[in-house]
């Protein structure tokens, strides 16, 4: 089976910490690893950033692997989300049901992951049953193949070779 790279961050900053706080996560970021790219959810909106900068600029991260028939087609939904703003209703709808997460005029991170492994036909979550989608509830997905010798965590600023990203393999 194929499998759909993950990346999961957090930074020194006020809005990572309040939302790490919130959630009683140990991340406040989560987005998808494309080769040398990730493509996620910021304030700023969906976009393209290096995957080098993207390391650079957080205090601490790690990758995970997430087994899915197609990760070509999960990916290809992220593409089709460039551009979308950033969910700053969305946040609020965490507390309050106030937005459904699948909407897809906006997003957040963990809302726009979700939502392409749903479009790839590989939903994570039983849809009906979720109201709310944060960093931690990607972050606790149970996948067969997906175990914690998966994780690979490293301090800021260190450099990750590109076939770091390919030993994430389970053990």
């Amino acid at each position: 089976m194929e499998s759909v790279v993950l990346l999961y961050s957090r930074t020194a900053t006020p809005h990572s910490l309040a939302i790490r706080l919130f959630n009683g996560s140990p991340w406040s970021h989560v987005e998808f690893v494309d080769g040398p790219n990730v493509i996620g959810a910021l304030p700023g909106g969906v976009r393209i950033d290096k995957l080098e900068d993207r390391l650079r600029s957080v205090s601490s991260y790690a990758f995970v692997r997430v087994p899915c028939p197609d990760a070509r087609r999960v990916l290809t939904m992220a593409y089709t989300q460039l551009g979308k703003p950033y969910d700053f209703l969305g946040i609020l709808g965490l507390v309050t049901r106030f937005r459904d997460w699948s909407t897809d005029d906006k997003w957040f991170c963990s809302e726009l992951v979700a939502w392409c492994f749903s479009q790839a036909q590989w939903p994570l979550f039983r849809e009906d049953q979720i109201w709310r989608l944060t960093p931690l509830h990607l972050w606790m997905q149970a996948h067969p193949t997906v175990t914690s010798e998966s994780v690979r965590r490293r301090p800021a600023f260190s450099p990750v070779p590109s076939q770091d990203i390919d030993s994430c393999e389970p053990e």
